[in-house]
């Protein structure tokens, strides 16, 4: 389980320190073998491989004919990177991946269950409160299986 915001910072050579306290889990969960991949809203997916592979799988068995499935293939898939961690818990992110998400020095590593979102961090903070502000919780429309949860 992935989850919480953490503000890194990449080195020169593109590399990030994955957090100390994800570090145990991915060697647990994956032997530190990691997809990272693009994400339609401009920041990094990255994702254990055996979690990966699940999701991999889905969108291959989409119909080739669809032009929507056909997108979503070539995003995902497409951009896909298999990264390792090294010994030190750092990951080398392509450079054609920096450069869709526009990572340069300060980024955000965002969990989210069962992967994280790699953001650049003055990205993250602005999206982040034009989302606040322009929701109102008190009126959002939920799916059925929300309004009974209780946070």
């Amino acid at each position: 389980m992935f989850r919480g915001i953490s503000s890194l910072n990449l080195d020169a050579k593109g590399r990030l320190a994955i957090p100390t306290k994800y570090r145990e889990q991915l060697v647990a969960a994956c032997s530190a073998e990691l997809v990272i991949t693009v994400d339609k809203d401009h920041c990094l997916l990255i994702y254990p491989k055996p979690t990966w592979l699940e999701i991999e799988e889905k969108l291959r068995s989409l119909p080739s004919f669809d032009e929507t499935a056909r997108f979503l293939q070539r995003l995902y898939i497409g951009n896909a990177h298999e990264i390792d961690m090294d010994s030190q818990g750092r990951i080398l992110l392509p450079q054609e991946l920096r450069r869709f998400a526009d990572l340069n020095k300060k980024v955000a590593l965002v969990g989210q269950i069962n992967k994280f979102e790699l953001w650049d961090e003055k990205a993250w903070n602005s999206r982040q409160e034009a989302q606040l502000a322009k929701v109102d919780i008190n009126k959002l429309d939920l799916p059925e299986e929300f309004k009974s949860l209780s946070i």
